[in-house]
């Protein structure tokens, strides 16, 4: 009974009513501070989770896992492709010629990433199959000059299926009449939607018509890689290298792995600025006891002069204060992961209701707001709320513990 005697008076110290309404005031004020920076943290965590997890799916649907490059371009893929097939970790290869260009239509123009793929190998690789919104991945056929372009880029360019655009390359042809640049005209046969950035920039030819337009003769760049494990292709890309010789070896990590490292950076600070909430609530609660502490000197006196330790008067403010942490945190925490599970869902009502878009289509790639809770994150953030509580109750509780019985009693204080 004797060990639970601090804590038995700690909490009826929290429930008793005050004499000064103040008191009360700050240690409201400290508990839901807590609350709201626990319950912000996670919400917000999640949201942060749910747009890596967007921009991993969405991006990755057009990039592959990987390249493998020869110097000097390859001249036979299907070769390196029957001796990399069957590589551990390796789940499709895809022979591809790669250039920048200039595409234009009707007056507008829009600079574009052509891509030059097979379309009997490129199903392997890339998910670009899965979204065409018309035409299909087998209209691109040799030397029909057909091009697959992004719904973004349609749009901006005013282009449909069936109309001819004009790609410009950034070389130039000399001719006894002069320097011109060399454009060539395509016929639009699909347009797909990802939902990612190469909506906007992306275009697709058949492989043989790609070769022909920069003049590689039947050489390409080299070959796209999908690994089992898109976290293994580093690994897996490495593993290939060592097998072709003379080859330039990058992953997505290396080809997009800046935009990640932006969002993992945002997310930190974020989550930092979001934790000053709970730095002030702490501050709070350091505040709400020491005023409950000058309250209840002569309280303590008395106690102390009963045989109560010092020690003991620690543990009866470090309980007030736990408390009132513990109980914030749990439920910001409760809260939180309700609101990280259903925001989505929260969101979607509130925007049918007012008729109103968060997200506008015709701007964001992510049309409804994503969430992804991790109980990692949550653990996290309540172990730090915690930490943060007991380093806010640890000093005030010593000083209290410091309180003179024979002066407190003797000004009745």
């Amino acid at each position: 009974m004797q060990n639970y005697l601090p804590v038995m008076i700690g909490l009826r110290y929290l429930r008793a009513k005050r004499s000064n309404a103040f008191i009360s005031f700050v240690s409201l004020f400290a508990f839901l501070g807590m609350a709201l920076g626990v319950f912000a943290l996670i919400v917000v965590l999640s949201v942060m989770n749910g747009f890596d997890r967007e921009l991993k799916e969405r991006i990755l649907r057009t990039v592959p896992h990987g390249f493998i490059e020869p110097v000097g371009g390859l001249s036979d893929p299907e070769a390196l492709m029957g001796q990399l097939h069957g590589s551990v970790g390796v789940q499709g290869l895809a022979p591809f010629v790669k250039t920048n260009g200039l595409l234009t239509f009707a007056g507008n123009a829009r600079g574009v990433e052509i891509l030059g793929v097979d379309p009997l190998y490129e199903p392997a690789v890339s998910g670009v199959h899965n979204f065409m919104r018309q035409g299909n991945m087998s209209d691109l056929k040799a030397g029909e000059y057909n091009i697959l372009m992004g719904g973004l880029l349609a749009r901006f360019l005013g282009a449909g299926v069936g109309d001819t655009v004009t790609m410009t390359l950034p070389e130039v042809m000399i001719t006894p009449a002069g320097v011109f640049p060399r454009s060539r005209a395509f016929t639009i046969a699909g347009i797909f939607d990802t939902g990612a950035q190469g909506d906007q920039t992306l275009v697709l030819m058949h492989l043989a018509d790609s070769q022909k337009l920069l003049r590689l003769g039947n050489k390409s760049h080299g070959l796209k890689v999908k690994t089992d494990d898109i976290y293994s292709a580093p690994h897996v890309l490495n593993q290939l290298a060592q097998q072709v010789a003379h080859a330039k070896v990058t992953d997505w990590s290396t080809t997009q792995g800046h935009l990640f490292q932006a969002v993992k950076m945002e997310k930190t600070v974020v989550g930092f600025l979001l934790g000053i909430i709970i730095a002030v609530a702490a501050f709070n609660i350091v505040t709400s006891l020491v005023m409950m502490i000058a309250e209840k000197r002569s309280d303590i006196a008395v106690l102390r002069t009963m045989g109560l330790s010092s020690s003991n008067v620690v543990a009866i403010f470090m309980t007030q204060g736990l408390t009132l942490g513990v109980v914030g945190i749990a439920m910001g925490a409760s809260f939180g992961i309700l609101g990280a599970l259903y925001i989505p869902d929260v969101v979607a009502w509130l925007e049918q209701l007012f008729g109103l878009r968060v997200f506008d289509p015709s701007v964001y790639f992510v049309t409804e707001l994503p969430s992804q809770w991790r109980p990692y994150d949550s653990a996290m953030v309540c172990t730090g709320a915690l930490l943060v509580s007991i380093l806010a109750s640890i000093y005030p509780a010593y000083r209290a513990s410091q309180i003179a019985p024979a002066e407190a009693l003797r000004y009745n204080i």
